[in-house]
């Protein structure tokens, strides 16, 4: 089957890409060919794959067309939507805009799962963010504190972190306490910095409007009117976990967000995070959004990594089950 679409010239180098690289993409993973001259584009395939094709790039060129830049993971979202015999939901997921960085990109949901995140923020009192690397768990909870700070709705951000080492024995630290935690915050500083600028975060920081500090600090404080962000909440223990969920007062929002398959905790001990997701399932006013491999929105080969090492421990709990049943039935045998 042969089909014509027309791309206007001024998208072609952002749909094809570098180097044509999304075409070259989109060829090999539906299995169609794609020949293109001037601002046409014929797709020749099996009639499913020809439709599936231009059904992508008819997305594409709506993202476009809305001022975007065409990255690798649009095209991998897209694709895979596609293969699953889905329509992406990208056009409705782009239109949520939650604010600006200082250059004026807008901050906005990538994925479905990125949106259900911060819908939920929108909807409840506390929200918990699980899911691997790269989604956005962090980012888009500074944005929305951030967000709900300028426009009032909040007097004060706290952004706090369990300061533990990740799998290393740092030592000894110079210079004083806050040059000792520095290192732990320095991604929560990124996000803040990139989204609202080194100078108006120095300057609400030094009025006490808004504050980084490892979650210790947290203990015997009442946080009332604060947006309150705890990351990477796998490495706290269950007795912090409740002690920082139980210092939230009125006009409070809180976002937990963590990484199960990434703790740093000694060998033994039980996340708080895994344990407070099972005590806490059935409250109301907490939701909880899960993230997938689906929603990583850094380079494309990180969503690689984290799928290779999610079927990887999938086939060693396999193979952990099977020994056991080996094990068990061995035992059943010298008993008889």
């Amino acid at each position: 089957m042969e089909i014509e679409i027309k791309i206007p010239v001024e998208h072609e180098r952002n749909i094809f890409g570098s180097f044509d690289a999304h075409m070259k993409k989109i060829e090999k993973s539906l299995n169609v060919t794609i020949v293109a001259r001037d601002s046409e584009i014929k797709l020749i395939g099996t009639e499913e794959n020809v439709t599936c094709a231009k059904g992508v790039l008819d997305e594409l060129l709506a993202l476009s067309e809305r001022g975007n830049t065409i990255t690798e993971q649009n095209v991998d979202y897209t694709l895979s939507y596609a293969l699953e015999g889905r329509h992406s939901d990208l056009l409705q997921i782009d239109s949520d805009i939650i604010c600006h960085t200082i250059q004026g990109k807008p901050v906005k949901p990538k994925t479905a799962g990125q949106k259900q995140y911060i819908d939920l923020i929108r909807e409840k009192m506390i929200v918990f963010g699980i899911g691997p690397a790269g989604t956005g768990k962090t980012y888009l909870a500074m944005a929305m504190a951030i967000d709900a700070f300028k426009k009032d709705e909040v007097s004060k951000i706290i952004l706090t972190r369990p300061a533990i080492e990740a799998g290393e024995k740092l030592g000894f630290l110079p210079g004083d306490l806050q040059s000792k935690v520095d290192p732990y915050l320095r991604p929560l500083y990124d996000a803040l910095y990139q989204i609202m600028g080194a100078e108006s975060y120095l300057r609400n920081s030094e009025k006490g409007l808004i504050e980084v500090a490892p979650l210790a600090y947290m203990r015997g404080r009442t946080l009332d009117n604060s947006y309150i962000i705890l990351d990477e909440a796998q490495n706290t223990t269950p007795a912090q976990m409740k002690m920082f969920l139980t210092r939230i007062g009125f006009g409070s929002k809180v976002i937990v967000t963590g990484d199960l398959t990434q703790k740093d905790l000694p060998v033994g001990t039980q996340s708080g995070l895994e344990h407070s997701l099972e005590v806490l399932r059935s409250v109301e006013d907490i939701g909880f959004a899960y993230m997938t491999n689906q929603d990583v929105v850094r380079h494309p080969l990180v969503q690689k990594i984290v799928k290779a090492y999610d079927e990887y421990d999938e086939k060693m709990e396999r193979r952990k089950k099977v020994n056991e049943a080996k094990k068990n039935e061995g035992i059943k045998k010298r008993r008889r």
